[in-house]
């Protein structure tokens, strides 16, 4: 498993997002609008996702946003 971290214009109201590939692999997007402090932040939220195996859950997105 590689995880991938790409810089995208995106609203602000869009922190970063991460997208699995049929790979196995993780692609981090990170809104390149935020502060560095922002960035690193955001980063490490999506990475707290990839470790908690997230994306292989069941739960509802809301509940897994409140527990990470």
């Amino acid at each position: 498993m590689s995880i991938f971290i790409r810089e995208t214009k995106m609203p602000l109201t869009i922190r970063a997002f991460t997208v699995p590939d049929e790979n196995g692999d993780y692609n981090i997007y990170i809104n390149s609008d935020l502060s560095d402090e922002a960035k690193k932040s955001a980063l490490e939220h999506e990475k707290r996702h990839i470790e908690n195996n997230d994306f292989e859950s069941d739960e509802l997105a809301r509940k897994i946003e409140g527990s990470c």
